[in-house]
């Protein structure tokens, strides 16, 4: 459609959101403000949709809300003939109103809908699919993006996000349909009357925790520890489940960052609400010098990823990774385990092929299969379903990714930031009654095996220009696969396009059962590896680096040669 056309029908019809008349008014006569909300659609894929809040197809508003939750409907209704859906949302600007659109939509579409009385973590939506048996659902959350972005995650049956095949199916059907004329809805007073539309009682919240707390691996260990915690919600909705279940296994003494400690959608104190960037911790950080805890820790806004810090030798506190947090929590499971005589028979860890190579070290001291699956915490999600459907999913003790994702145990299928902070917790109280911080917990495990340092270098290419040249990039590389990356040879190719991995030493060559993705990852002597990758969801090339040196200073040297050698062979 004529994209002027398409502003004047949105002129007439979207006459439902005062903010939405407002700005579709203020725009009118300016052609590039018009294009920018108009040129295309929000595209739902497997992370469901994601944009600007405003007017417009390519914006978060509630018509597109609306037409998304009836490609949802159509595709439930024609999967099971009937079904329910979970929803619920975060702190984001107008989440509860989206979550509401969306309920009123499958209601009238005669599809049961369970929502939240207030925003809730994003795990434990997941939760909520599983516990309710839905065939589907809605979590209204942007993640960690700026203040001025919402989103819409659609959950499968399972708990997990939508596979590809589903995520598309969904797109089909949103395709089909006009976003005003095609769209069904009711009244919400009536839908709540009809019980097309059901608030989550308490103790759903409640048996989510007993879940939680069933994940320990040391009960009762932080009963005496004296373990002291600043914690900030980063203005989310990890606050109340948080809090409650570090009250539940013995934290007494914790802090709060004041400033960020109530939903807020505007994210004044941290424009970007990630664990990842320090800036999005200062606050944190500020607390900490003050009231001296044993660690920080910050959960995103939607809870489902924790950041930490920890104090350190000098006192002054450490930022901790996301590999270096996943690998110790995979270290405190395993030994505790195994010394509990907890351990299962054929235990699972799982990891993102993006993810530090320690864990293989890791697994390989405990006898511990490691299964390493493609970026996204779905494919996590979807070994535990595998393992399910053996009658084996008691093997799966611990998955998670770099970016501060983490599950233990199969209650959810996403990563879980409440679980992950109460075993923080008991991680650090644990090795605090043996006088050991959680600084010199991981400066062991890299005296052990080598200081691993894993980096992530992001080149950008902006436009159509920019997609045909990173395409370029990769095909050159598949095609003239490097006999080294500097001074390390290149020992072994993992191309997940081709679905193959090929030892260059014997010549072997064995079939990567795994989606096929644009990745190639070469594995260098000495341990080494660098991962090259187009992102799925920004015009950037990344290099996912891991140096393994004596210690730090060795493997930033090494980090440093991988990249210089990396960015000659792509033509950087």
């Amino acid at each position: 459609m004529d994209i002027m056309k398409l502003y004047e029908s949105w002129l007439a019809k979207a006459t439902e959101d005062a903010d939405l008349i407002a700005e579709l008014n203020s725009i009118k006569g300016d052609e590039r403000e018009i294009n920018e909300r108009f040129y295309t659609s929000l595209k739902f894929g497997t992370a469901g949709l994601r944009g600007v809040i405003g007017a417009g197809t390519n914006r978060m508003n509630i018509y597109v809300v609306r037409q998304a939750t009836q490609g949802l409907a159509n595709y439930v209704l024609a999967k099971y003939g009937k079904g329910s859906v979970a929803i619920s949302h975060d702190s984001r600007i107008k989440a509860d109103l989206f979550m509401n659109e969306a309920a009123k939509v499958l209601a009238a579409n005669g599809i049961k809908t369970y929502i939240t009385t207030e925003l809730q973590p994003t795990p434990v939506l997941s939760y909520l699919v599983r516990y309710f048996k839905c065939q589907a659902g809605i979590m209204v959350t942007a993640s960690h993006n700026p203040a001025k972005y919402n989103g819409y995650k659609a959950y499968g049956e399972d708990g997990c996000q939508m596979t590809d095949v589903a995520a598309q199916a969904v797109y089909d059907e949103i395709c089909k349909l006009d976003i005003f004329e095609d769209v069904k809805t009711m009244d919400f007073d009536e839908a709540i009357e009809k019980g097309l539309i059901e608030y989550v009682d308490d103790s759903v919240y409640d048996s989510y925790l007993e879940k939680v707390m069933e994940q320990q691996i040391n009960p009762g260990v932080c009963e005496g520890a004296d373990l002291k915690v600043v914690y900030t919600p980063l203005n989310g909705c990890g606050n109340k489940l948080v809090r409650k279940i570090l009250g539940k296994i013995g934290v007494k003494e914790v802090s709060i960052v004041k400033e960020q400690e109530l939903p807020d959608g505007n994210f004044t104190t941290c424009p970007y609400p990630n664990p990842e960037i320090k800036e999005a911790l200062q606050k944190g950080l500020e607390l900490c010098e003050k009231e001296q805890p044993d660690l920080l820790l910050a959960t995103d806004p939607d809870a489902d990823r924790v950041g930490i810090a920890v104090k350190d030798y000098d006192g002054s506190y450490r930022l901790i990774t996301g590999n270096e947090d996943g690998a110790m929590l995979t270290n405190y499971i395993l030994s505790c385990r195994k010394a509990n005589g907890t351990l299962p028979e054929k235990p699972v860890v799982v990891k993102t092929i993006v993810t530090t190579m320690l864990v293989n070290k890791l697994c390989e001291k405990y006898g511990c299969e490691l299964k390493n699956v493609l970026t996204g915490f779905k494919y996590i999600g979807e070994v535990i379903l595998n393992l399910e459907k053996n009658n084996e999913e008691n093997r799966y003790l611990f998955g998670f990714e770099e970016s501060y994702g983490y599950l233990a145990g199969t209650y959810v299928r996403d990563k879980d930031a409440v679980v992950a902070s109460m075993l923080v917790c008991e991680m650090a109280a644990f090795y605090k009654k043996q006088n050991k911080s959680l600084a010199e917990v991981i400066d062991g495990l890299y005296k052990e095996f080598g200081y691993y340092l894993n980096q992530t270098f992001s080149f950008e290419f902006e436009g159509a220009e920019g997609m045909q040249k990173m395409a370029d990039m990769m095909t050159s590389v598949r095609n003239n696969i490097p006999g080294a990356v500097g001074d390390l040879k290149v020992v072994k190719v993992s191309d997940y396009q081709l679905k193959k991995e090929t030892d260059l030493l014997t010549g072997a060559v064995e079939e990567l059962f795994l989606p096929t993705s644009n990745v190639i990852a070469l594995h260098l002597e000495g341990g080494n590896a660098v991962i090259i990758r187009p992102s799925g969801t920004e015009p950037k090339i990344k290099l996912y680096v891991t140096a393994v040196g004596k210690d730090k200073d060795d493997a930033a040297a090494i980090c440093s040669d991988i990249v210089k050698a990396s960015e000659a062979i792509l033509g950087l």
